[in-house]
């Protein structure tokens, strides 16, 4: 069992995975099962072979706790973790994390000297950022390394194709800066038809070429999300940027096959359970109303934990082995359930929102489908309120 862990919003004391029993007085917990997120690093690099792994952390670990999941991606030999803000990556230096950081995210120039000071590496695609980091660089008597982020269709940030060459010439004599990487991101490599994301590929690699033909030489070329890593193998350059997959989740429309384990499990308890006759509402709006005598049991979970209301009358959990409905609209603090068919349920009892109990599992995929939405908001959408206990 490893070492207690705590950081800001999260209570992470190692727990018997058998039993819910935090050092937390909170009996929901999102639990994170770091031998899984090994398991899924080790895919990642067999499917990439001998390139370099960027592996994801971004927003909290897509909702795990970004500091114990980088430890262990750092202890496992992770050469790169990814994060999409300064604060995210000054927190993990905070932590004790010295591997490379790299910001994916937009930053400004008046954060150049907070990026120099954390040695965290940003993603660049305009002049004034690039000279605010070589000032604030050089005057830290440092140099900064950057990736140009190249935006091949993905419409958000980046420079275009045809004017990165130029660019990279301007940035590369900059004193206090040093292109480290070059990187785009696709739009829809997710999709079976790969068409558009070889389009971007196509203009990528152009680019590549024209650099080459200059005698440009940038070390780290990245492209390849998670669905690259799964299913695009021209995509894996020499460095990858996986991040649902290492969670658990395959992000494929075609789901083609991966060993993969989910991380994260969302479990509570049953605080109350009360016997009603027929004809009785359940929660807000009465849109829930008993047809039998039934025994509804309230949890202590709703939509300020994460828990979408939209699984109003449509989520499922777990207990004792059986899948029951949720009866009724999710409050922010409460959901009921109807245990009716559950035999000898009581209060105390496990409840399994995601995750998996006797020969029963709901996954983030599961509920992602009932709401309308993908796996990735439901990972991230998991409030800060619930404690992660690590395993």
């Amino acid at each position: 069992m490893r070492a207690p862990y705590t950081e800001a919003g999260y209570d992470c004391s190692p727990i018997d995975s058998r039993a819910v029993n935090p050092s937390s007085d909170r009996p929901t917990v999102a639990t994170i099962d770091l031998n899984a997120l090994s398991h899924n690093y080790a895919e990642v690099t067999r499917r990439a072979g001998n390139r370099k792994v960027l592996a994801v952390v971004k927003a909290q670990a897509y909702g795990h706790g970004a500091i114990p999941v980088a430890r262990r991606l750092v202890e496992l030999g992770c050469p790169m973790l990814g994060v999409a803000t300064v604060e995210e990556g000054r927190n993990l230096r905070e932590a004790g994390i010295q591997a490379p950081i790299l910001i994916m995210g937009p930053v400004f120039p008046e954060q150049a000297e907070a990026i120099a000071r954390a040695k965290l590496t940003p993603v660049v695609y305009t002049h004034a950022l690039a000279r605010s980091l070589a000032d604030a660089s050089a005057g830290a008597g440092t140099k900064c390394p950057v990736h140009v982020k190249v935006d091949t269709g993905m419409g958000r940030v980046g420079v275009p194709p045809e004017g990165a060459l130029d660019f990279i010439s301007d940035i590369s004599g900059l004193p206090g800066v040093s292109v480290e990487g070059l990187m785009t991101h696709f739009a829809d490599a997710d999709l079976r038809d790969k068409a558009f994301a070889a389009a971007q590929l196509d203009r990528f690699e152009a680019l590549l070429r024209r650099l080459e033909a200059k005698g440009i030489d940038i070390p780290l070329r990245h492209a390849a999300n998670s669905a690259a890593v799964l299913e695009y193998d021209r995509a894996l350059l020499n460095m990858v940027r996986p991040g649902l997959m290492l969670y658990g989740y395959n992000p494929l429309e075609s789901k083609v096959s991966a060993d993969l384990r989910p991380v994260l499990g969302l479990v509570t308890r049953i605080a109350f359970v009360k016997r009603v006759p027929a004809g009785v509402p359940i929660s807000y709006g009465r849109t829930f109303v008993t047809e039998r005598e039934s025994l509804i049991a309230t949890i202590p979970l709703g939509y300020a934990d994460g828990y979408s209301r939209g699984l109003s009358n449509k989520g499922e959990a777990i207990v004792r082995g059986a899948r029951v409905p949720v009866a009724g609209r999710v409050c922010m603090d409460m959901t009921m359930l109807d245990v009716t068919d559950v035999p000898d349920v009581a209060e105390g009892d496990e409840v399994v929102l995601i995750g998996a109990q006797g020969n029963e599992r709901i996954t983030a995929d599961d509920i992602a489908a009932k709401t309308g939405t993908i796996a990735y908001e439901v990972l991230c959408g998991i409030s800060g309120r619930v404690p992660r206990v690590v395993l």
